[in-house]
């Protein structure tokens, strides 16, 4: 018996995926774990942190390319630990020599060193200039509306609100604005930051996201491993839902079995 399913396609800049699970790289035991939990969660995006990883720039130390090859999964390099704009625009740039012109990038620019609350300012600023530069630029932002829809019209190719601040497994702490860029969104909407466990992925999902990118949710669980394969569940299962459509809520209870036609 077959499941139908009417669910468009995930693009992301002309490329189509299978997964809606985009995982990091950073903050797992070794290179050995790293590898074993991405590929459990059976994401094919994956992020990493060009000030923080060795993607070649350091001849003699291990590559994280080694073990996530470019052929088998997209690397989405990222600004992590930057602070303005004009260090975010060189991250990318060097991105780009690195991995041979390749212009996928996560954009993030953040305010402080203690909440990791995005700088939206700085951010619209980068995001103005690495897209009239030929950058595909998805940017970790706040949830305010209003700054999601100037990075659209700024022409980023996704936007990714947070859900709570990176790190620390909060789940989405406003579902409410999140409904509010999804219904203006004219672009892929993807959670980033903030998500602890499985049932906050599929709650994103359910909200009507595109995909969701986490990184702390896996790599600091106690069994990342396993994590990671709940969590390609938890999209699967957010997905559907969003597609199927949930039940009205109810104040009260009504009988799952009518009453009417019941014999007397």
């Amino acid at each position: 018996m077959s499941t139908v399913r009417s669910d468009k396609p995930f693009v992301l800049a002309g490329r189509t995926y299978q997964s809606r699970l985009l995982v990091g790289t950073g903050k797992y035991r070794d290179m050995e774990e790293t590898r074993l939990a991405i590929e459990a969660s059976g994401a094919e995006i994956v992020t990493v942190a060009v000030r923080r990883t060795n993607l070649g720039q350091n001849p003699g130390e291990p590559n994280l390319l080694d073990i996530l090859p470019p052929d088998r999964y997209t690397i989405l390099p990222n600004t992590a630990g930057c602070y303005d704009a004009i260090e975010a625009v060189r991250t990318c740039r060097l991105a780009r020599e690195l991995l041979d012109g390749h212009n996928l990038v996560k954009l993030e620019v953040l305010a402080d060193q203690k909440t990791l609350f995005p700088n939206v300012i700085e951010t619209l600023k980068a995001a103005e200039v690495l897209v009239k530069e030929g950058f595909d630029v998805m940017v970790y932002t706040s949830d305010d509306p209003i700054i999601a829809r100037q990075l659209a019209e700024i022409g980023c190719i996704a936007v990714m609100p947070l859900a709570g601040l990176i790190g620390t497994g909060l789940g989405i702490c406003n579902p409410y604005n999140l409904q509010i860029i999804l219904e203006e969104a004219k672009i892929p909407v993807l959670v980033d930051a903030g998500v602890g466990t499985a049932s906050d992925a599929t709650i994103a999902m359910e909200l009507g996201c595109e995909a969701v990118l986490m990184n702390s949710a896996i790599a600091h669980a106690q069994q990342p491993i396993l994590m990671a394969e709940a969590m390609k569940h938890a999209i699967v299962a957010g997905r559907l839902a969003y597609l199927a459509g949930r039940m009205p809520k109810k104040l009260y209870a009504s009988a799952s079995s009518p009453l009417d036609g019941l014999i007397k």
